[in-house]
């Protein structure tokens, strides 16, 4: 196992050298990985954040009880009891008819309900669920609508379910365009590795003479790919800070003019960490594919 750590210590210090020895194509490399891999890292970071913004402005949805006309205070007090047994509710709370008519005269309609005998309007309950998923709101809809005395259910998600689609889209379009520019950097590595089995074709040689093995002679290209993809997705993280801190102040504004609080917020160190994972891997990948099809042939 000591060896095993010490022929990849080796590796590292090896291509550190090869990188620190090039200085300006390393960091055109880490550049070029670092910009590409930005594209889809900040797309996704928009997408989040617009999806925060939005439930900001449009606050939170709900789902609307009203009771029929008939319903007296104690059969409130019954769908009240089973509304508190249903796991996915997360609030709710009892709007009765007179309530509901001082609201609704407050609004500026009070010479249009003086005219009227009676109060039409029914006792009501407005609920809130855990979460946003439409399909816990159709669930839950479902279910009220066939308890008894419940007139009808008005659901507040027509939003949501745009919202979602929306932001559904969005996420498969940053998934494609990061397939792409993924398979362009595997291929931005593989040109790299090849003209550094190129430019040490008579050292492999001479390794090979003296008895290195394949592993021994492959593993450091495959660190120099792993470390430059780290690398550039270092720059990525930086790239994609720098973009959140120049439009922090401008999305701050333009949240205040819908009346909402919103703070453009970076990727938190799961989304930083899965950047420079994918970076290494895509680093990786072009290294080995370069490494199994040019150094058979040196």
């Amino acid at each position: 196992m000591s060896n095993w750590f010490y022929l990849h210590f080796r590796a590292i210090a090896h291509a550190l050298r090869r990188m620190l020895g090039q200085p300006v194509g390393t960091l055109l490399s880490a550049l070029v990985v670092g910009i590409a891999l930005s594209l889809p890292g900040g797309g996704y970071l928009v997408l989040d954040n617009v999806a925060s913004l939005a439930r900001g402005v449009s606050g939170t949805p709900e789902i609307s009880v009203f009771l029929d006309a008939g319903a007296q205070k104690a059969d409130a007090e019954v769908l009240e009891q089973r509304l508190k047994g249903l796991p996915a509710l997360a609030s709710y709370r009892y709007v009765p008819r007179d309530e509901a008519l001082k609201q609704l005269a407050a609004s500026g309609l009070g010479d249009v309900l003086g005219g009227l005998g009676q109060n039409p309007l029914p006792d009501a309950f407005v609920l809130t669920p855990h979460g946003e998923d439409p399909e816990v709101f159709e669930r839950l809809a479902a279910e009220i609508r066939a308890w008894p005395r419940v007139a009808h259910v008005q659901l507040d998600s027509a939003w949501v379910k745009r919202l979602h689609a929306l932001l559904a889209l969005g996420r498969s379009a940053v998934l494609m365009l990061a397939g792409l520019l993924g398979f362009a950097l595997v291929i931005v590595t593989f040109n790299t590795i090849r003209l550094q089995i190129l430019t040490q074709r008579q050292e492999i040689e001479v390794s090979r003479l003296l008895g290195a093995t394949d592993p021994f002679i492959r593993r450091p290209f495959y660190w120099f790919g792993g470390l430059q993809g780290a690398l550039g997705g270092l720059v990525a993280l930086g790239t994609v800070w720098l973009g959140v801190g120049a439009l922090a102040q401008p999305v701050a504004r333009l949240a205040e003019t819908y009346g909402a609080v919103f703070t453009l917020s970076g990727p938190d160190w799961r989304a930083a960490l899965a950047i420079v994972l994918f970076a290494t891997f895509l680093g990786w990948l072009g290294a080995a594919i370069s490494v199994r099809r040019h150094l058979a042939s040196t």
